[in-house]
């Protein structure tokens, strides 16, 4: 990471992802960064996570672009196909479907398309989340849509070190990208990565050892996940807790032995229960452990509807400690 986060003990999140981003450019010239309001001028982006790198890297590096989301994903294509590797911004992830044609059609299929001759190396850099009532235009988690295309990675990171190093990881890959950034976690404190550090696709973490459930999660509802253990535990239940941090590829190989050991698993995220990522892991486990398990695979998300406008409403709608504590109790009765 950079000399000023080498200083401090703890970055956020938005820091790690500025930090990577930083870094990765001054390693490698043919890294741009595009998408609305990105440049300094309009204060690097509406939180800030691209602030001070088109002072440094000038504006033919870091280009803030018109309200057209089509256009930003189209350009990063048109750019990596003559050899650059374009970071694109897309606002919010409801907005990413403005530019699904792009993302879908193009993005994730040229290498298919070219008996892989040609390679897309572009990240799609998108916030979403719920907690500051946003909406329903807003803050939907729609990674199910784009772990569901071929030629399409995605990843979401949980903690600041992850941050850095799944886009370190993601800007060098040949193939597309979805970075998914969650809005309420951008200030979760956590250690921060060494520079250059990268964390491979991929690739899942355990962070805690248990005995009783494997629960599976992502992004924010992994701190969820950790703040439920206390519960959990007072009431004799020992669980192990995988943060996929890659969603597509998934890591099954770390999922299946832990699932192995427990005999149990709940998944648990913030997109709608209905569909959902939570799904193809559940099924892909029931199948693989057909007659093994000791209890079904339980699957805990949002509700089928769009995220409330409503404060109370909203704070009922994502998973919480509590209700991912009580349907992992559940699961060893």
């Amino acid at each position: 990471m950079n000399e000023t986060a080498t200083k401090v003990k703890t970055v956020t999140i938005l820091q790690a992802i500025n930090a990577a981003i930083t870094d990765a450019m001054a390693d490698d010239e043919s890294i741009l960064v595009l998408g609305e309001d990105v440049a300094d001028p309009e204060e690097g982006g509406i939180l800030g996570v691209t602030r001070g790198l088109s002072s440094r890297f000038g504006d033919m590096r870091v280009r803030s672009t018109p309200i057209a989301e089509q256009a930003i994903v189209g350009a990063a294509i048109g750019a990596s196909l003559v050899g650059y590797k374009p970071i694109a911004e897309i606002m919010l992830m409801n907005f990413t479907t403005v530019a699904m044609d792009m993302i879908v059609n193009h993005a994730a299929k040229l290498r298919f398309m070219s008996g892989g001759q040609t390679h897309v190396p572009i990240v799609v850099r998108t916030m979403t989340g719920t907690g500051f009532a946003s909406g329903g235009q807003h803050c939907d988690y729609l990674e199910a849509w784009f772990a569901h295309t071929p030629g399409m990675k995605v990843v979401a990171p949980s903690n600041p070190a992850d941050a850095y190093g799944l886009m370190r990881a993601a800007i060098d890959d040949p193939d597309p990208v979805l970075y998914i950034e969650n809005l309420p976690a951008y200030w979760t404190p956590g250690e921060p990565a060494e520079t250059g550090h990268v964390v491979p696709l991929g690739k899942a973490r355990i962070v805690r050892e248990g005995t009783d459930v494997t629960i599976i999660s992502y992004s924010r509802v992994l701190t969820e996940v950790v703040a439920a253990v206390e519960e959990m535990e007072a009431a004799g239940v020992s669980a192990e807790i995988i943060d996929l941090r890659t969603i597509s590829p998934w890591d099954r190989e770390t999922v299946f032995a832990s699932v192995a050991k427990t005999g149990r698993c709940l998944i648990t995220h913030e997109a709608v229960t209905e569909f959902g990522v939570g799904a193809e892991i559940a099924a892909t486990l029931q199948s693989e452990f057909f007659g093994k398990l000791k209890a079904a695979v339980g699957r805990l998300g949002a509700p089928y509807a769009p995220v409330p406008f409503s404060k109370p409403l909203e704070n009922a709608y994502a998973p919480t400690a509590t209700r991912i504590a009580k349907a992992a109790i559940a699961l060893t009765k």
